[in-house]
């Protein structure tokens, strides 16, 4: 009051009070005089108070009844002048607080005077009020009549004042409530308890109220007195009073001063007792109306409910329920059913709208349907309240579809039927107007032909009423259509959203409590699983009231809320109303989940999976599932029965996309509306933020999300991804523009769906991985059978949920992998395609992830990783095996370095492949393992090595591909040369895991068992990998043998070094000879087909066309491989104890292979034999190659040049080699020998070489096509073999083995060669060459003969032996030897240039002359050496020789080879000219008598022979021919007759015989047909001739005899001239003119040049020695000579004067006659 207490406003009032009076006091002078003087009076009053005191205002209040009363007695002239003036003077009093409590009654009791008198109503009014506001005097009495004075007026004639009277009197009710609040805001210090009051009606016995509480308490209890139709207690004077009124002043109080009620028992007992029967009673109406009920059929006329009052109380009832439910809670329970009641379809249409709308204002307040929940609902035997509230609603939105709106009479459809629409003015299709777009729709439901438009009432979460606010109405409204509809519609939605952000928020406040007092380590969830973790907390029962609170609220409300949402989504054609009912059914069952309200959560998300379907298809879809189980029931609510409507098909939406079913046998197509989309988003929202409380229902959501992605024709892409694509069969799928935009959206949404998985706890993680199995299952059930599309959702899905959740991949791995390993067996491929794509995809993620701690450390977890991969090799499909190995080629090349103790899954996956799977598998695992070998040996584990042998030795025996087996050799190959470089460190890693695993089977008491076990892990090693490869030597094809073998003898020669020493006992038995038995086996059972061609266009070269000849190659590299390991490591297998066994084997399979009936082989077999046999014995220690000299082994260091396929470095070994050497080294250095002492090992070598030699060349007993020959080749190498053994054996080489060995050498040149061979091994006939074979055995047997002549005495006996053995040879020039009975042919006549095929071979012996000469020659050689040798002297070897040269010497011209006679002549006169000295040595001795005899006998053959020379022998030849008899005979006269005394009688007779028989031509008859004159042997006649008279006519003539001999020889000699002579003569002059044959011109020819050759001889010889008798017959022949002048041939003169003119010399004169023949 500071603004009426300060010194300018006291003077301003006292000067206006003044000037009041003074205008009173002029106003009242003539018509009321007291007036006057009282105003008057009163100036002198003022003043004087003006005066006296300081505190004015005071003094003032004290004195007010005098200050007033002039003003009051002009209020008493009822002048409108004055009293306005009076008035307006008391107002200011009033307002300076300047009237006590006396004037203030004297005031009150005047305006009522004036009142009555109705004068100044407006100004009475405002007077009261400025009265009653400005302070708190007046009380009890005065206070009662100033409000029934306001009430009065109220009820006057004119509206004005009405109303400002109903203002003033709302405005005085407030004051006086006001009043009592700012009494007990004063007193609110010193409150004492208040004394409990029994309330009763007597109107005096509120004493314990202060006193503005009694005004109130007063007032209130009137108001109600007067709404009740009764007397007031204290508003005494009351005339009359509307109900309508007074209800909004009770309202009024209710809701402004709720704490009123609420502090004061008094007040609280007033409601109780007062109010609530009240309006109880006034409701009775309406609850008793029933609409349409005819007034006759009750006894008494049913009173109709009225609008104004109804309305009223409805308000007042709202009010009671908001402000007192906590007084009121049985009387609350009242009023809620009676609003529910109100709803019923048979009450009028405004009574249900108002009822709504109060409903509307209860849903708004959540905490107020908690406490109906709680103090109905939950109690026993209480009406449940709130949930019929909710079903309420739900019948009345489902009453308005069914129903027609009978509220406005100018619409109703009499007929009640179901299709009448909204007003006239919308016809009843109205809503489908627009469904081409064109039109644009107002937002509305449509249901079975209702359409009821959705009118935009209040905003979201405000109940702001319109027919509650229409306080002035009297008649009831016109209902607009739609708007209960639409109210109703806020109601479920403003109670959804209340009640779940006021149940979350309070879970949130516990969620939040509770972390921060148990401070949780797992991450706290709503989920009722969860729910014991914060029963910890020190909420707990408060909790655990609450949970009980919020699952009562929610199993209320569901079922209605449910039925009512359904009913609208399905009607809904506005796409905001169809947002906002799904963001209800969203809530509600995010809510459900979180409160683990099962039943409840999947029935709202039923509904939205419904909604997202098309009509009929939702059904079968979603009734196929279990959550479904709640679709089309009916709920029973207390009696109430909802039932769930199900979708119907007619409702109106814009279809947007049409495709095909996901079902087995898919009918035709579906469509999808807007409005399935829409609700597709909220499916997808509802699984994206709430994904942790679906549990279960995951089901539902992802069956549908799965129906949908598939109409919308989503396909998955790579990480699991859906995205649009078309689906491959069915009418292709339509989408309209605005889905197709949509598409990206959705799909990204559902990616991100599954992406937020990653925040789910496990359990919650768990259930949406078996939702998603199962739902993947049920695809795998339709896809069976046929090869549709099938629905890859769920496997897409599974995939990206396990990529988003890899940090704790351990918890979902089993489950997610277990299934995808299910798909991946499925007969659809492209199922099973996905499925191997999931599951690669995951393992690849998975080993990449960082995990945390990393996999390195946690190789539980890599295994696990790793599984599947390896359970995939149990599936068949060869894609789904070509997925696997792509993914382990992946994890290779990301991974390979970290695998670890993964290594053996991965190989084995690798491993796993089997033969009959394809070429493109084997390709792939192949290309794993190459990776492996080249790049990731030394990061694995050595365990892991042999496990790599193993797979590279299953790829060499795989028979797809043959490429991929040679290089998997190729790799076992650098896998060796890895063993060979990183030795060391693999062999201390295996023996510590040895160690560790030898410690383990010791504990668990059981043997270790691995292969090869004596040996040390490394050997194991090596000893699988040969192992490995002597399988694959063993592999039926050629080329894998091949290159199999060249490896195993290339790994074992470059790396054997590396092996214990004990270990080579293994490598030789278990694989080494293992491997030779078993080619030796195949080899030998092999086919003998021939092979057409090799596969593809092949050509297969003929020595390799049948199987049996590439099996002989292979046996061939084996035992070749095999000898040259025995060869270069003698000084490591020489000491393992059974070396000498091992030999003997090894000998056995030489033999064996050298003996098989196929050239290749056995030729091999003897380069073998010829291999083991040239071992150089170790190098001496003085000149071996530095080592370190930790140990003194004489071992060579470097490791022969051995070259492997394509392998051509020499091992040098890089190691240390002293400390490799030094596992040989036990305790002293191995036995070292220059010479082998044990022979018995070149003993078993030489009768091998026999057994060989024998057997090989042994003729068989039949031929026939099929007959086996040795080859030459081979022969030679068998004969070439000898030397090297004889070194290794002759100090024990007797003639037992001379002789064996002379038989193999005899048998091996005996052997005739096939005549399609011949051309490669025969020279031309015309070249004299050897062949090798036959080298070879002149060789051997050179080889024994210098080994005899260094060798000791006794082994010369053996010379005569070489000799037999070498002539026998030398007779092979003129007599081939017999093959058995083999028919050779002579080689010229060999057909060898067309060889039909399989025309049995013809045999061709070999042109023996050159070998025959070369072995004459090698006797000649030898018995120039030997001649006087004992042996050979006893052994009659000259006589053998001179026997075997008569054969070619007696066939001379016969001879195959001209060469032949020639080289025995010259040998024979070599070896005479040696021999006969010798002979003559040992005449004595009798040792040579049979020689001569023998010698006489060649002679004879060979000057003499019976043989023609050929035809084509030119004179020069014929002429050197004669010489050589020419030097026979002057041998004789040189080296026999000289000596005859030393000669036996009868050999000098031959040989004079012989001569005799030269000297004359005597080859008459065989030289018929030739020209004689070339023939005749002129040279040769002379040289036995004068041969003959050399030693005829002698003086050294011995004997009688020989004189004789040569007498004889002449005289018949010349005998013979004259009968030829004489008988050509006589034919001659027979023929006339005839020339004579020829033969008998050259004969007298011969005969005439015999006789001039004779007489030259006579004359050389001295004449002593020549008979007179021999004379006389010569010249005898003179006479006959001159005869034959007469002859006419030319020929025969020049013949006849050279015969003549030597007989010039007989004529001299006749001397003295002297006695003939003495001299």
């Amino acid at each position: 009051m500071s603004g009426t207490n300060s010194p300018e406003a006291v003077k301003k009032l006292l000067d206006n009070m003044q000037s009041d009076l003074r205008a009173l006091s002029l106003e009242c002078k003539k018509k009321f005089p007291p007036v006057k003087e009282a105003a008057e009076s009163g100036i002198i009053k003022v003043k004087t108070i003006a005066a006296r005191n300081t505190e004015i205002l005071a003094a003032l209040k004290e004195n007010s009844s005098e200050v007033v009363q002039p003003f009051l007695m002009g209020c008493g002239t009822k002048e409108p002048k004055i009293t306005q003036l009076c008035l307006a003077a008391i107002q200011r009093l009033m307002s300076h607080e300047v009237v006590s409590e006396t004037a203030a009654g004297n005031i009150i009791n005047m305006l009522w005077q004036l009142m009555e008198n109705s004068l100044e109503e407006l100004k009475l009014l405002q007077t009261v009020l400025v009265l009653l506001t400005t302070n708190t005097v007046v009380h009890d009495e005065a206070l009662s009549k100033a409000i029934v004075l306001c009430f009065r007026l109220h009820f006057t004639k004119d509206n004005i004042t009405n109303n400002t009277a109903a203002a003033t009197v709302r405005q005085v009710v407030t004051v006086v409530f006001e009043r009592m609040v700012a009494e007990d805001e004063r007193h609110k210090d010193n409150i004492e308890q208040p004394v409990l009051v029994q309330g009763n009606s007597n109107r005096r016995s509120v004493s314990t109220l202060k006193p503005c509480a009694k005004d109130a308490y007063m007032l209130f209890q009137d108001l109600c007195q007067l709404v009740n139709a009764d007397a007031p207690y204290w508003l005494v004077g009351m005339t009359e009073m509307t109900r309508t009124f007074g209800l909004e002043l009770l309202e009024s109080v209710l809701n402004d001063f709720p704490q009123v009620f609420l502090h004061h028992q008094e007040f609280s007992f007033l409601l109780k007792e007062r109010v609530c029967p009240l309006v109880i009673k006034l409701f009775s109406p309406n609850i008793k109306f029933r609409q349409g009920s005819s007034t006759s059929s009750s006894p008494a006329p049913v009173e109709k409910p009225y609008f104004p009052i109804c309305m009223r109380l409805l308000r007042v009832v709202s009010v009671l329920i908001k402000q007192f439910y906590s007084l009121l809670v049985t009387e609350c329970e009242i009023f809620l059913s009676l609003l529910v009641k109100f709803l019923d379809a048979d009450k009028p249409q405004w009574l249900r709208a108002v009822a709504v709308e109060s409903i509307h204002r209860l849903c708004v307040q959540p905490q107020l349907l908690r406490s109906f929940c709680q103090s109905y609902d939950m109690k026993q035997h209480s009406t449940k309240v709130f949930r019929d509230i909710v079903n309420a609603l739900g019948s009345f939105i489902q009453s308005l579809f069914l129903v027609p709106p009978t509220g406005n009479p100018a619409t109703t459809n009499q007929a009640g039927n179901n299709n009448s629409g909204g007003p006239v003015s919308a016809p009843a299709n109205s809503g489908v107007v627009g469904i081409g777009g064109s039109v644009t729709l107002l937002p509305a439901f449509e249901y079975r032909g209702t359409w009821i438009p959705i009118l935009t009432i209040t905003v979201q979460g405000s109940a702001k009423a319109t027919y509650l606010e229409m306080l002035d109405k009297v008649e009831p409204p016109t209902i607009p259509e739609g708007y209960a509809m639409s109210v109703a519609f806020h109601c479920l939605l403003d109670l959804v959203r209340g009640i779940t952000s006021m149940i979350e928020g309070e879970l949130g406040e516990v969620t939040a409590e509770c972390y921060s007092t148990t401070e949780a380590a797992s991450s706290p969830t709503q989920s009722s699983e969860q729910q014991d973790l914060q029963s910890a907390s020190d909420q707990t029962d408060k909790e655990i009231v609450n949970r009980a609170v919020w699952e009562e609220m929610v199993n209320a409300c569901w079922c209605g809320l449910l039925a009512a949402l359904s009913l609208l989504l399905d009607a809904s054609t506005d796409e905001a109303a169809t947002e906002n009912i799904l963001k209800a059914e969203l809530t509600m069952a995010a809510l459900c989940g979180r409160l683990g309200l099962v039943t409840s959560r999947d029935a709202f998300i039923t509904a939205i999976c419904k909604g997202s379907l098309p009509p009929h298809y939702a059904l079968t879809v979603l009734n196929t599932t279990t959550a479904a189980s709640l679709s089309n029931k009916s709920y029973s609510i207390q009696g109430q029965s909802v039932m769930m409507i199900s979708p119907s098909s007619e409702s109106h939406q814009q279809v947007v996309a049409v495709g095909q079913p996901l079902a087995v046998q898919p009918q035709g197509t579906v469509m999808l509306t807007s409005k399935n989309i829409q609700c597709m988003r909220t499916l997808l929202n509802l699984a994206h933020c709430h994904g942790a409380v679906l549990g279960t229902s995951w089901q539902l959501v992802l069956a549908t999300l799965q129906h949908l992605v598939w109409i919308l024709g989503l396909k998955p892409s790579s990480g699991g991804a859906l995205k649009p694509g078309r689906a491959v069969e069915g009418p292709s799928t339509v989408l309209t523009t605005a889905v197709m935009t949509d598409l990206p959206v959705i799909s990204n949404i559902l990616s991100r769906l599954f992406e937020s998985s990653q925040y789910l706890d496990d359990v919650s993680l768990h259930h949406l991985i078996n939702a998603l199995c199962s739902l993947s299952l049920e695809a795998m059930d339709m896809a069976y059978g046929n090869n549709k599309e099938p629905s890859l959702f769920a496997v897409a899905k599974l995939l990206e949920t396990g990529l988003v959740n890899m940090h704790r991949i351990e918890i979902l791995w089993r489950p997610l992998t277990g299934h995808l390993l299910e798909v991946c067996q499925h007969p659809n491929s492209r199922m099973r395609e996905w499925g191997a794509e999931a599951l690669t995809s995951l393992i690849k993620a998975g080993l990449t992830f960082n995990h945390e701690p990393p996999l390195s450390q946690n190789q539980r977890l890599q295994l696990l990783l790793l599984n599947p991969l390896k359970e995939m090799s149990n599936i068949n499909h060869p894609d789904i095996r070509l997925k696997q190995l792509e993914c382990v080629l992946q994890i290779l090349q990301s991974q390979g370095d970290s695998l670890g103790p993964g290594w053996p899954l991965v190989l084995g996956v690798m491993g796993a492949i089997r033969n009959d799977q394809g070429e493109s598998l084997i390709r792939t695992a192949f290309q794993c393992l190459q990776l492996v070998v080249t790049d990731f040996l030394p990061t694995m584990p050595c365990t892991c090595l042999q496990i790599v042998v193993d797979v590279a030795g299953s790829f060499g025996l795989h028979n797809q591909e043959l490429n991929i087996s040679l290089t998997s050799i190729g790799l076992l190959w650098n896998i060796s040369d890895y063993f060979f470089q990183r030795g060391e460190t693999i062999e201390k890693e295996l023996n510590k895991e040895e160690a560790a695993q030898q410690k383990q089977a010791e504990e668990k008491g059981v043997v270790l068992n691995r292969p090869f076990h004596p040996a040390p892990p490394f050997d194991c090693l090596w000893l699988c990998l040969y192992a490995k490869l002597g399988e694959l030597c063993v592999d039926p094809r050629p080329a894998v043998r091949k290159s199999a073998g060249q490896t195993l003898f290339s790994t074992i020669g470059a790396h054997g070094t590396l092996l214990h020493h004990s270990t080579w006992h293994t490598v030789i038995w278990k694989v080494l000879f293992h491997l030779l038995d078993r080619v030796r086996e195949s080899s030998t059972t092999a086919d003998k087909e021939k092979i057409e061609s090799g596969g593809g266009n092949i050509l297969i070269h003929h020595s390799r066309d049948t199987a049996e000849k590439q099996w002989a190659e292979t046996w061939v590299l084996t035992l070749a491989g095999v000898a040259r390991i025995f060869n270069t490591r003698r000084y490591l297998l020489q000491p393992l104890g059974d070396f000498s066994r091992a030999w003997d084997v090894l000998l056995d399979h030489i033999q064996s292979a050298a003996l098989s009936k196929n050239n290749e082989v056995s030729l091999a077999a003897l380069k073998s034999f010829q291999e083991i046999l040239q071992i150089v014995s170790p190098v001496r220690d003085s000149d071996k190659p530095e080592t370190p000299p930790v140990v003194n082994v004489p071992v060579p260091v470097l490791i022969g040049s051995i070259s492997g396929p394509g392998l051509s470095r020499p091992f040098v070994r890089t190691d240390s080699i002293g400390e490799r050497l030094g596992r040989y080294s036990s305790s002293e250095p191995p036995i070292v020998t220059d010479e082998l002492e044990d022979l018995n090992l070149w003993w078993a070598a030489w009768n091998t070489w026999y057994r060989i030699g024998s057997e090989s060349t042994k003729p068989p007993i039949t031929f026939d096509k099929l007959t086996f020959i040795p080859s030459q080749p081979f022969l030679t190498a068998l004969i070439q073999i000898f030397p090297a053994l004889y070194q290794h054996i002759k100090t024990g080489f007797n003639m037992d083995d001379l002789q064996k060995l002379g038989v193999i050498l005899h048998s091996a040149v005996s052997v005739p060669i096939s005549s399609d061979a011949s051309p490669f091994i025969l020279p031309s006939y015309t070249e004299a060459v050897l062949t090798s074979l036959q080298e070879a055995v002149l060789t051997a047997l050179d080889v024994l003969q210098k080994a005899i002549c260094i060798g000791p005495e006794n082994m010369q006996i053996m010379y005569p032996a070489i000799f037999d053995q070498l002539l026998a040879f030398v007779e092979f020039s003129c007599k081939p030897p017999q093959y058995g009975q083999l028919e050779t042919k002579h080689i010229a006549n060999a057909k060898y240039n067309q060889i039909q095929l399989f025309a049995p071979a013809e045999w061709v012996a070999l042109n023996y002359v050159p070998f025959a000469e070369k072995s004459l020659e090698v006797v000649v050689d030898l018995y120039q050496k030997t001649a006087c040798h004992k042996a050979v002297v006893n052994e009659k070897v000259l006589q053998n020789i001179i026997k075997t040269l008569r054969v070619p010497l007696s066939l001379k011209y016969s001879c195959p080879s001209e060469s032949t006679w020639k080289l025995a002549v010259s040998s024979l006169l070599k070896v005479l000219s040696i021999g006969l000295p010798v002979a003559r040595q040992h005449a004595s001795s009798g040792k040579f008598d049979s020689m001569w005899p023998e010698l006489a006998n060649t002679f004879e053959d060979f000057l003499f022979t019976k043989s023609i020379p050929p035809d084509n022998l030119s004179i020069q030849e014929f002429q050197r021919n004669e010489s050589i008899d020419v030097e026979v005979v002057q041998l004789i006269s040189t080296e026999i007759l000289p000596y005859a005394n030393f000669i036996p009688k009868e050999f000098v007779g031959q040989i004079m015989t012989m001569l005799n028989k030269g000297s004359i031509h005597s080859q008459s008859s065989s030289f018929t047909e030739a020209e004689i004159d070339i023939r005749l042997r002129e040279e040769f006649s002379k040289m036995c001739f004068e041969t003959l008279l050399q030693f005829s006519f002698s003086n050294k003539v011995t004997t009688p005899q020989e004189g004789y001999i040569s007498r004889m020889a002449l005289s018949v000699l010349l005998k013979r001239s004259q009968d030829v002579l004489h008988r050509y003569i006589e034919d001659e002059r027979l023929s006339g003119k005839c020339p004579l044959p020829r033969q008998q011109v050259t004969e007298i020819i011969f005969v005439l040049k015999a006789v001039s050759t004779l007489i030259d001889s006579l004359k050389k010889t001295q004449p002593e020695n020549v008979d007179g008798n021999t004379w006389a017959q010569v010249i005898a022949l003179y006479p006959t000579l001159v005869e034959c002048i007469t002859c006419s041939s030319s020929e025969v003169c020049s013949a006849l004067k050279e015969a003549l003119v030597p007989f010039k010399d007989f004529m001299h004169p006749p001397a003295s006659k002297v006695q003939n023949g003495e001299s």
